[in-house]
């Protein structure tokens, strides 16, 4: 399936409800389950992920088939080596392509019981869940902050707590943090001094949640409101004081000339007039999941830019550099890697505004978001555009709201 995007007028105005923020949603089933509370969490995200997520945790099947959600394979790789009975993780062919030798190399030093069906270092798991005895754990901080995630968030149930030493530099810092703000929420208590980080064996508290929208799923509205001429879009459920790491987007949208005002539990924002930086230069190491909403913006506003903080974009749903670099190609632009984890742009364009370009997304929900907003400035197709419901599912029904035009077209 194929949409076909067109929007006759450049303003944009509306109020949009967001969907829950996921990151949030999975950290507290993980913690919910290792609770055994009763309690409801409110807002749950709806988004597959987090779908995903519930049924593993819930359903009791020993076979679980987690698709494209590497989320949930890193967390329910920690979860289910400290819980009774055999279990096999697996997923989509992407998703055995993904490593997690470094997670599971960790798990096994506590005394887990993990073995790979298939490749060496990557999925599907078999595992079978035992009492795990904590300690001490070495961990690179340049890996996946999930693999940091999934650890901590069994740590209090570990014989003895744990102490994990981060080595070199910590990329996604605030997804670190959000994972131990949620579990001091939680009822656990924890330190982190330098590079160590010590959980001591401890009970999580039963408690009530409701969760915030995704600050990321708010990006390709501020992407969408600086491509407009004018516009005021209002995202419900956002808080400027948020856990999330991706609520950075007002400070940086300011060099667009979008101004966000918080209003009780909604973030107004609103562009007059028109306003782009002659370049960009923005280091993306806190953000990851914002990068390709802002790498697209700026090829459309022809701003040259030179991003960095992006080495984990290639073991994402896809390899997101070259999704990129491929697709914004069919606008005219050779966006370079200088060096690995950068991605740079001179604002040349090669190509005419001719044809109708159709983007392809990779199998990944996030080229779709992205891409989307380009259809503010001329008509566009989006191959697979159903991939949006790993975090956005009701995205194009707000798209319509909003007046964008959407039309299927069968393969």
């Amino acid at each position: 399936m194929k949409y076909l995007l067109s929007k006759q007028d450049k303003n944009l105005n509306g109020t949009i409800s967001l969907p829950s923020s996921k990151s949030i949603s999975n950290r507290l089933l993980i913690m919910h389950a290792l609770s055994n509370s009763d309690q409801t969490i409110e807002n749950l995200s709806t988004s597959d992920d987090t779908k995903v997520m519930q049924k593993a945790l819930f359903e009791k099947s020993n076979v679980i088939n987690i698709g494209h959600a590497g989320t949930a394979m890193r967390f329910l790789t920690a979860y289910f080596s400290i819980m009774p009975g055999e279990r096999i993780i697996t997923g989509s062919e992407r998703m055995k392509q993904r490593p997690i030798k470094i997670l599971v190399d960790a798990l096994r030093s506590l005394g887990a019981d993990i073995k790979y069906i298939e490749n060496e270092g990557f999925p599907p798991l078999k595992i079978k869940g035992k009492n795990l005895k904590g300690g001490e754990l070495k961990l690179n901080g340049g890996v996946s902050s999930q693999y940091i995630s999934a650890l901590l968030m069994i740590a209090p149930i570990l014989k003895g707590g744990l102490t994990l030493h981060l080595t070199g530099n910590i990329i996604s810092r605030s997804y670190i943090e959000l994972t131990l703000k949620l579990m001091q929420q939680s009822g656990i208590s924890w330190s982190w001094e330098g590079s160590d980080i010590h959980i001591n064996e401890q009970n999580y508290n039963s408690k009530r949640f409701f969760v915030e929208s995704d600050w990321t799923a708010a990006s390709y509205w501020y992407e969408m409101l600086s491509l407009s001429k004018r516009g005021r879009i209002t995202l419900k459920n956002l808080h400027s004081e948020s856990l999330q790491g991706d609520c950075i987007l007002p400070s940086w949208f300011k060099v667009f000339n979008i101004k966000s005002k918080f209003k009780g539990d909604d973030v107004i924002i609103e562009k007059t007039d028109s306003l782009i930086p002659s370049q960009l230069k923005l280091d993306f190491k806190e953000n990851p999941d914002i990068a390709q909403t802002m790498v697209v913006l700026c090829v459309l506003e022809n701003i040259p830019f030179h991003f960095s903080g992006l080495k984990t974009l290639k073991i994402k749903e896809t390899d997101r550099i070259f999704a990129l670099k491929t697709e914004l190609a069919k606008l005219g632009a050779n966006i370079t890697e200088p060096e690995n984890g950068e991605l740079k742009w001179n604002g040349s364009l090669s190509l005419k505004k001719d044809s109708i370009p159709c983007f392809s997304t990779y199998s990944d929900h996030r080229m779709a978001l992205s891409f989307s907003p380009v259809a503010i400035n001329r008509d566009i197709i989006i191959d697979s555009p159903e991939v949006v419901t790993k975090s956005y599912p009701l995205f194009y029904n707000d798209l319509k709201k909003t007046g964008f035009i959407i039309k299927k077209i069968e393969n």
